[in-house]
């Protein structure tokens, strides 16, 4: 067990990837920090809302990270080259809630 230490701003949601192997947090500091828990070093950042990030949540493939956040909008992320593969929007107010679908075909989300 460890301290993994590298956000400016409260930790509002974490998720392991499927094989336990790296965890991705989301911030105030509106970032994902990517990190190796065996070695607890920071492997990456995900830069692109322009608000907090309350909610994180990893496809069921492994292959892409969707982002919810405070600036109203979805991100949805390629974790391989940690570059944004576009945005939702829609939402009125922020985003509290992303959920992959176990089929990985829905993206479901939910704002207040």
């Amino acid at each position: 067990m460890g301290c993994l230490e590298g956000h400016e701003e409260p930790v509002y949601s974490v998720q392991y990837s499927s094989d336990g192997k790296t965890l991705y947090s989301a911030s105030g500091d509106k970032t994902i920090l990517i990190w190796d828990i065996e070695s607890q070093r920071s492997l990456g950042t995900l830069r692109g809302h322009t608000s907090s990030i309350f909610s994180i949540s990893i496809n069921p493939d492994g292959k892409t990270l969707a982002s919810g956040g405070y600036d109203n909008s979805i991100k949805i992320w390629d974790i391989e080259s940690q570059k944004s593969l576009g945005e939702l929007k829609g939402h009125n107010k922020s985003v509290k809630s992303v959920a992959f679908s176990p089929d990985e075909k829905t993206l479901a989300s939910g704002s207040y």
